[in-house]
């Protein structure tokens, strides 16, 4: 343990993704609310270089209070990761220094997928949130439709297109999910390179700008209905939020209306919904959680028709901690404070890896 033993949280923020500022954000508000009786926060940003640096808390970040311009300060020193002895290097001193447990508020690739998840695991560290598995199938897009579809949960209408593959001429596109459409990245959040496409032209341009971000884009159809998202918090015991419904004032909820523009969407908490569709969404909240092989935390969305029909979108395995996000506040309507949340999900954390460290590594 740390001093007077604390225990030492590793905070992993930034990363190699365009959600590197969202992470950023999500990571100030996690140090701000833990509990500093309990646990002594180790800071560790990740620039959009992948380069790993220790960070005082106190200056870490530059811009802070502007979610467009936040960025790591210059001042972090840099890092060796020791996969296999479950240490860092600083650099400056090559003095070595250990973790008790991880918290990734990496969003997007190189660290929402796996990536980190995997190396954490190589290095011994218990870390929040859902293992390699979980991570990887909840952030590509295409594989966690599939096994929602197999799973007998009711989704939208989806076509895949590789960046190898001619895609499909806009007619084509419309056979096969209907029109107005989606086009996004497979492997990315926060609505980024998300385009709504009503016509042939905006099909041309949403295609080139959703293959800046990933070689594969996914194709969905566009439900018409109520947006609404759920928290999902397993540890002693598994909880389920209310569901809460978000009303954009955008098109749709797009990274803007997220993250930019406070009044970019009314959040609803909780939704206006009959105890009965209630309680079936909470419930579909958590088959969706189970068949995606996800742990620790997670915040799924749906669309609710006018017909009462309830569509999952996705699962979010890492959801946003700023201030304006649905996770924390969700959760707060089952009387969990944003500190207390921390505080379970961090001992959640820590009692996962405590049992996987039973499990027998040798044969013989």
């Amino acid at each position: 343990m740390g001093f007077m033993d604390k225990t030492r949280i590793g905070i992993i923020c930034g990363g190699r993704s365009a959600e590197h500022e969202v992470s950023l954000q999500s990571a100030k508000n996690v140090i701000d609310a833990l509990d500093n009786g309990k646990f002594e926060p180790v800071l560790i940003g990740i620039d959009k270089s992948g380069l790993w640096s220790l960070y005082n808390q106190q200056d870490f970040l530059l811009n802070s209070d502007d979610p467009q311009k936040i960025r790591l300060n210059d001042n972090g020193v840099k890092l060796l990761v020791h996969p296999h002895s479950r240490s860092f290097r600083r650099l400056d001193t090559n003095a070595d220094f250990t973790i008790d447990a991880a918290f990734p508020l990496l969003h997007g690739p190189f660290g929402e997928d796996g990536t980190v998840q995997g190396l954490l695991k190589l290095m011994g560290i218990p870390f929040a949130g859902a293992d390699v598995s979980g991570s990887a199938v909840g952030m590509d897009k295409d594989i966690m439709k599939r096994l929602l579809r197999d799973a007998g949960i009711r989704i939208g209408k989806f076509a895949v297109i590789n960046a190898d593959n001619e895609p499909p001429s806009y007619k084509e596109a419309v056979c096969q999910v209907g029109e107005p459409f989606f086009v996004k990245p497979a492997n990315m959040g926060s609505s980024i390179g998300v385009q709504k496409v009503h016509n042939e032209n905006e099909w041309t341009l949403s295609i080139k700008e959703a293959f800046k971000y990933d070689t594969k884009v996914i194709l969905e159809e566009n439900i018409t209905g109520r947006e609404i998202e759920c928290a999902v918090l397993d540890g002693a015991e598994l909880i389920v939020s209310p569901p809460g419904e978000v009303k954009p004032l955008h098109e749709f909820y797009s990274y803007e209306a997220k993250y930019i523009d406070k009044a970019g969407a009314l959040l609803e908490i909780p939704a206006a919904l009959s105890g009965e569709k209630s309680q079936e969404i909470k419930e579909l909240a958590v088959k969706t959680f189970k068949t995606l092989c996800c742990a620790i935390f997670a915040r799924v969305d749906f669309f609710l028709t006018k017909d009462g029909e309830v569509f999952v979108n996705e699962i979010n395995t890492i959801p946003g901690f700023t201030k304006i996000s649905m996770y924390p506040k969700l959760l707060d309507q089952c009387g969990i404070g944003y500190r207390e949340l921390i505080t379970r999900i961090i001992e959640s954390t820590i009692l996962r890896f405590e049992k996987e460290a039973k499990l027998k590594t040798s044969y013989y």
